[in-house]
């Protein structure tokens, strides 16, 4: 179990207060409106936030001060590829971060990049590819990092609405085979009813208990329903 204890952040003119815990396995969609602080959870879980006080724990356990330490892949809005790396090297820093590939290294990438449709495009460079394909890059690198928890901050942000929902689908699946804890970022109502089983919704300086997603929408509280505009 993911669990955040009186966790709480305070950056001056902005605080960030959180105490809940979302069950292994679980796919949560992160809501709220603009500047409530939807990034900033995924970074005090993810250990890029400090905490003023409080702790994040993971199976009853305090997470390590060190974000490397933690058992957590992240995806970010722009899915942090290095320009001047191929997509097999992309990749491959989800397994060494010195590059230094063997030949099973390779095999796993190539697997990995067959798992998320790219099979044969390991020679590319990002600037070589679409929207689409860097956000399935980031999804491969993941996948070979087999972390616990997966955080995503609006990675599909900027694709289409077709090639959002196949990209919603296909991280879906990841999840479930990898058996990942998943929290998502999104602006996007729809992503939460697609795939997600139970929503956050960030607002007024708290990032509430998660809620099952068809409670959340059957009856929102009055901060979503403003969000929503409904």
């Amino acid at each position: 179990m993911l669990t955040l204890e009186d966790a709480w952040v305070d950056l001056g003119d902005f605080t960030l207060a959180a105490d809940f815990s979302v069950s292994e396995g679980r796919r949560v969609a992160v809501l709220g409106p603009s500047g409530a602080g939807k990034s900033t959870l995924l970074a005090m879980i993810a250990g890029f936030q400090p905490l003023s006080r409080g702790r994040v724990m993971w199976r009853g356990s305090p997470m390590a001060d060190d974000p490397a330490a933690r058992p957590i892949s992240m995806v970010f809005q722009d899915n942090n590829l290095f320009p001047h790396l191929s997509v097999t090297q992309n990749v491959g820093l989800g397994l060494r971060p010195d590059l230094r590939l063997m030949r099973e290294d390779h095999k796993r990438v190539e697997a990995a990049l067959g798992r998320v449709g790219l099979a044969g495009k390991g020679a590319r460079k990002p600037a070589q590819l679409s929207g689409g394909q860097i956000a399935r890059v980031a999804l491969a690198r993941v996948l070979l990092r087999d972390r616990s928890i997966l955080l995503l901050d609006e990675p599909f942000d900027a694709l289409g609405p077709a090639l959002r929902v196949e990209m919603l689908d296909l991280v879906a699946e990841l999840a479930t085979e990898t058996q990942a804890t998943m929290l998502m970022v999104s602006h996007n109502p729809e992503d939460a009813r697609r795939i997600a089983d139970e929503v956050i919704l960030v607002e007024g300086g708290r990032a509430h208990a998660p809620v099952p997603t068809a409670q959340m929408f059957d009856d929102p509280p009055a901060a979503l329903r403003d969000y929503l505009g409904v």
